[in-house]
């Protein structure tokens, strides 16, 4: 009995001891925290998806009030109201915030592509991106199984019922993180005023690419010719777009007329396609429920 009495005092004084050396060491030792990083995180949406850089609006309120360098337009989904508030809470010059939108760049839905072979396992597309890239005859093409959408932190991604994800342009403020996430590199991020896009991302050889899906670029360079402003070009077999060349020059996308497969596509074009999509999701869980 008294041996236990006496570990139990000995165990107080041991705890109590290091607890006043810790409330030393924390008054010693503390670090001023800057109160305008909490104004400037108080003002963040709390998104925490990363786009502008760092890991979570905590991390960038911190960067852009502590280091000079660090712009105050980062934050994509707070857009311009946002940068602005920074830039006068920081005293420092804000550049034009240029509005930005993800994009799908593959049109291979299941009635167009071929599948390789049956996949059974995680519906996931890195993980079924791991076993021979996915069953998508096309190894550049969508999985869809919509990991994307599953880390889409502003729930402006859905899945279509013909298997490939579907940007809401009303809720998309181009973070970036579908964009990440997706293994095949088939989401990129685009300015919202963008006049033409290209719905495929297949690097194969025109024959191949067309055998696999009847949606794909075959680059066939006729976009490239038909563009006045060289905004255009084939590269790795696909047509490749220079977004600012083509906003700043072209009032009429006329490189989209005569692709032999509609790979290419206007913006007013993918506006309706993107409506019609999101129509047919919303019918689809509708009956599903």
């Amino acid at each position: 009995m008294n041996t236990a009495v006496m570990i139990l005092i000995v165990m107080g004084i041991v705890g109590i001891t290091f607890g006043f050396i810790l409330a030393y060491a924390n008054k010693k030792f503390a670090v001023e925290v800057n109160p305008l990083i909490n104004v400037v995180e108080d003002i963040l949406p709390k998104g925490q998806c990363g786009a502008c850089g760092f890991a979570g609006c905590q991390a960038y309120a911190e960067a852009v009030v502590l280091n000079p360098d660090v712009a105050p337009n980062l934050c994509a989904p707070g857009k311009e109201v946002v940068a602005k508030a920074v830039a006068e809470l920081t005293n420092k010059t804000i550049d034009k915030v240029e509005p930005r939108i993800a994009h799908i760049k593959c049109a291979g839905t299941i009635n167009k592509t071929v599948k390789t072979y049956n996949y059974e396992g995680v519906e996931d597309c890195v993980a079924a991106n791991l076993l021979f890239g996915g069953s998508n005859g096309c190894k550049c093409g969508c999985i869809g199984f919509g990991t994307c959408v599953e880390n889409c932190p502003f729930g402006a991604m859905k899945m279509s019922s013909d298997g490939l994800p579907c940007v809401d342009l009303k809720k998309c403020i181009g973070c970036g993180k579908c964009e990440a996430v997706c293994p095949k590199n088939v989401i990129e991020i685009l300015p919202v005023d963008s006049q033409v896009s290209v719905n495929c991302n297949s690097k194969d050889k025109g024959a191949v690419a067309r055998k696999l899906c009847i949606a794909a670029c075959i680059g066939c360079g006729i976009c490239a010719k038909n563009c006045p402003h060289g905004c255009i070009k084939i590269e790795n077999n696909l047509a490749v777009v220079d977004f600012y060349i083509c906003n700043e020059k072209c009032n009429n996308p006329v490189c989209t007329n005569k692709c032999p497969t509609g790979a290419i596509k206007t913006k007013t074009s993918i506006s309706i396609e993107n409506k019609k999509t999101l129509v047919a999701i919303t019918k689809h869980h509708a009956v599903t429920k």
